[in-house]
């Protein structure tokens, strides 16, 4: 019997962490995504394999089982509180994990063993190399939206912030430090940079339902976009409380000053 932590699903997520820079939370467990009620009705919390926060990204690592009949695996022979074998009840509960883990905000990826150099069995041969390539390549975001997005979370936990599930599902981020609240707008390169930049402050505009002192609020841009913010004198953006910070184009961050 294979340890997980000498798993492929362990082997995967490593690799994962060395891409993504940062420590996944393994097994983790959300208020939201549950199993069917068991006899007396409790309903256990379904794990996702991979939990990164400043990501707000979620990996399924899914073995062979996931996708054709294993009797190993499946126990067709013994039925689940869904009422069906294990095989199907895994089925079941991947569909459940891919409608519901996008609905709140999440970012999915699905891996197989395809998708990286396996054998016929399904098992990895771990090339390290090749594997980490595939990875960056299916880890990677399409949009510069995106780009901005996942540059602006990685600095934040160096910053010591930690992402939280946004109060509002719109918001493109948002943080804690101590007493300290963070909800920002990110935008990525557009043709449009004016339009664009006035929809990002009346999107916080109406995100500002909380008079405590602690809330901050942050519009977050790629440098061509810096002029088109900076319309809003300083002093109106000091009074709302909005902070604005530069992504460059090599991804470095840069506080703007008020």
């Amino acid at each position: 019997m294979v340890k997980r932590d000498e798993s492929d699903e362990a082997y995967v997520v490593g690799l994962c962490n060395q891409v993504l820079g940062e420590t996944a939370l393994t097994q983790h467990t959300f208020d939201w995504l549950l199993g069917d009620p068991g006899t007396g009705g409790r309903r256990r919390k379904l794990p996702v394999d991979a939990y990164w926060p400043g990501h707000q990204l979620v990996v399924e690592y899914r073995e062979l089982q996931h996708d054709r009949p294993v009797p190993h695996f499946d126990k067709p022979d013994r039925l689940t509180v869904s009422g069906v074998h294990r095989g199907e009840q895994r089925a079941l509960y991947d569909a459940r994990r891919d409608s519901e883990i996008p609905a709140h905000g999440l970012r999915l990826v699905v891996i197989r063993p395809g998708d990286l150099d396996a054998d016929r069995r399904g098992r990895l041969r771990r090339n390290r190399e090749a594997d980490l390539a595939a990875l960056r390549t299916m880890l990677a975001r399409n949009s510069d939206e995106d780009r901005v997005t996942d540059a602006f979370r990685t600095w934040l936990l160096t910053q010591g912030w930690t992402p939280v599930a946004p109060t509002d599902r719109g918001t493109d981020i948002e943080a804690v430090r101590g007493n300290e609240r963070l909800i920002c707008e990110a935008k990525g390169r557009t043709s449009e940079k004016g339009v664009d930049a006035d929809i990002a402050y009346g999107q916080l505009l109406r995100r500002m339902t909380s008079e405590a002192p602690g809330i901050r609020y942050a519009l977050v841009v790629p440098t061509s976009s810096v002029k088109a913010v900076e319309r809003v004198p300083a002093h109106i953006r000091r009074l709302l409380r909005i902070d604005i910070y530069e992504v460059t184009d090599g991804d470095q961050i840069r506080p703007l000053p008020a």
